[in-house]
């Protein structure tokens, strides 16, 4: 009996009426294809049981972009990213880079790897990024997922693969159980310039507002978290306004109130309820920190999992996955006593 040989890229050249350079460029993922040129064979290989991503690089790159240092969350992101490619039998890089946020995508200079296909197959986009990186990427046909809680400016989430933890429905939810402890004055210390916390900050307010409660906000601008939180207390104590409970936009930023409270010796949560958001070092501050745990290791999975989808299907509709976060509850935060008051500046 003989055997049906398997099909080659001059079979699928022929399928699809197309030269042999072609179908070559269209598996290796060149920009220089012609999108409907591209479709046409990518079909015809699917009628012929070709898999055209076969001799594609084995290789992701994780791209931490306009950050220093690899966050925590960036870590367990990149953990969880390595863990599903190394299912698919696929090795992840990582890679920093700097760009400017204003400049046009036109002028926008990118590093050579991001075009190199031959090495790198496709990038998961963390750190924090701008639209014209998107924008670029795109019309080079770059595959790439983005963590969509750190894109700035404004962007169109559907054009792309994105991958969001809850964070707007995680500050809901913090703020919400505040208020079912009883506090009235809570306040939101944070920088809404970050797109994070920005994000975080419309879920306080959508909590603040269904309550009828007033909406209180003390922010600044620093590289440092703890920074924020300590200048954010001090301002609210310097305003002169009520507050009962804060919640910091994240557990840095926390710790920072905390030691705002300290100098005034001010009590956690006797006299003031605190909470913060990402549940990394949460359990270890004093006391431990109520906070909203993310799930950074399935965003880096399923930014992984829709990437590889992604170079294995060029041409299929952009998806969003949004990933649940979880309250968890520690003594930093208190039921507000009848007998107590919301405390005003401290001298």
């Amino acid at each position: 009996m003989k055997h049906r040989s398997r099909p080659t890229f001059r079979d699928l050249a022929r399928a699809a009426g197309v030269s042999p350079s072609t179908v070559s460029r269209v598996a290796n993922q060149k920009a220089s294809v012609d999108p409907a040129i591209r479709q046409r064979v990518s079909k015809a290989a699917v009628k012929l049981g070709l898999d055209l991503s076969r001799n594609r690089p084995k290789v992701i790159a994780l791209l931490l972009s306009n950050r220093e240092v690899l966050h925590p969350y960036h870590s367990h992101v990149l953990s969880g990213a390595e863990a599903h490619c190394a299912s698919r039998e696929h090795s992840v890089l990582y890679l920093t880079f700097r760009y400017d946020g204003t400049t046009s995508w036109q002028r926008l200079s990118i590093p050579a790897v991001l075009e190199q296909r031959d090495l790198v197959s496709g990038f998961i986009l963390a750190g924090t990024n701008w639209p014209n990186l998107l924008e670029l990427l795109t019309r080079k046909q770059v595959p790439f997922s983005v963590l969509g809680d750190n894109v700035l400016s404004d962007w169109n989430p559907e054009a792309y693969d994105v991958v969001w933890s809850d964070d707007i429905h995680g500050a809901w939810e913090v703020t919400r159980y505040l208020q079912l402890l009883g506090h009235r004055d809570i306040w939101f210390a944070g920088n809404r310039r970050l797109s994070w916390f920005a994000r975080r900050y419309r879920g306080y307010e959508k909590a603040m507002r269904e309550a009828g409660a007033p909406v209180r906000l003390a922010e600044f601008e620093s590289e440092n978290p703890k920074d924020i939180g300590y200048l954010a207390m001090k301002s609210i104590f310097s305003r002169g306004e009520p507050v009962s409970a804060v919640f910091a936009a994240d557990d840095l930023v926390a710790e920072g109130v905390y030691q705002a409270l300290r100098d005034r010796r001010i009590r956690v949560p006797e006299d003031i309820s605190v909470a913060g958001f990402n549940d990394i070092e949460a359990g270890v501050m004093h006391p431990p920190l109520t906070s909203v745990r993310q799930f950074p290791e399935q965003v880096g999975r399923h930014l992984a999992e829709l990437l590889l989808e992604r170079v294995q299907q060029p041409d299929r509709p952009p998806q969003q996955v949004t990933i649940p976060t979880q309250l968890v509850k520690r003594e930093s935060c208190a039921r507000l006593r009848k007998d107590s008051h919301a405390v005003r500046n401290v001298s």
